[in-house]
């Protein structure tokens, strides 16, 4: 079996490293991953400049590009075989709810969806543990689990792990996305030349967050597990606006 792993955090990322070293035990696995840190990138490609390709001396491949931009290069120009699976990971951090909007975590599987290929995206809700291997294994389970049971159509799995030991896992759980507050405020400060600088404030605490939906699964330590897809059509509101228009 032919895995791709990519990721958002950078290929020296040690997630991406624990991941690789995993599943390298179960399959055939290629390593196409940014050069540096592209956290909130999303599903952006690079159009204005050409891309490069390099290998680092631990035999992973980095690009001067976003996550799309790996797979998208990894999947249409390098490999000469087409993937049996994508998976994204693993993340520092969660990207659960209105996270996966942003994600570039997220926005690597689903380049991996959009190209046929089943994808999963892999997250450890971690503040400071890193327990890098929970999230390592449980990729694994689902690696063994397809490959035994296979899904017959492309599917793009949003995975949380909640950041403990494998053991204290009280399992998984299909999951839809909850939401979040809105983010917090900028956050204003001057340069040395003092011009008015700002950062972007940090995800607002979870507002939908009940049973059923991923925070709740993974606040009660279980692995969160959601289907995503990529059709944005409000299908509720097609009749209204097209009374709307013809107004």
């Amino acid at each position: 079996m032919r895995i791709l792993l990519s990721n958002d955090d950078g290929y020296f990322a040690p997630g991406l490293i624990c991941l690789a070293e995993l599943l390298s035990e179960l399959a055939e696995i290629t390593v196409v991953a940014p050069e540096r840190d592209r956290s909130g990138s999303s599903n952006s490609l690079t159009l204005d400049r050409p891309l490069s390709l390099r290998k680092s001396h631990n035999g992973f491949y980095y690009v001067n590009g976003t996550p799309t931009d790996c797979v998208h290069l990894a999947v249409t120009g390098m490999l000469d075989v087409m993937p049996d699976m994508i998976i994204s990971g693993i993340n520092h951090g969660a990207n659960m709810g209105d996270d996966t909007i942003y994600s570039g975590t997220v926005a690597a599987a689903t380049e991996g969806f959009l190209l046929g290929i089943p994808s999963l995206a892999v997250s450890l809700v971690s503040a400071s543990n890193g327990n890098y291997l929970t999230a390592a294994r449980v990729a694994a389970d689902m690696l063994k689990r397809f490959r035994e049971n296979e899904i017959k159509s492309p599917v793009l799995l949003n995975i949380n792990v909640p950041d403990i030991e494998y053991q204290q896992l009280q399992g998984i759980e299909v999951t839809r996305l909850g939401r979040r507050h809105k983010a917090e405020p900028v956050i204003k400060s001057q340069n040395p030349r003092g011009e008015m600088q700002y950062w972007v404030g940090a995800a607002g605490p979870a507002q939908d967050a009940g049973a059923g939906t991923d925070f709740y699964a993974v606040q009660h330590h279980r692995v969160s597990v959601t289907p995503l897809q990529i059709d944005l059509t409000h299908y509720d509101q097609m009749d209204q606006i097209t009374r709307w228009l013809n107004n």
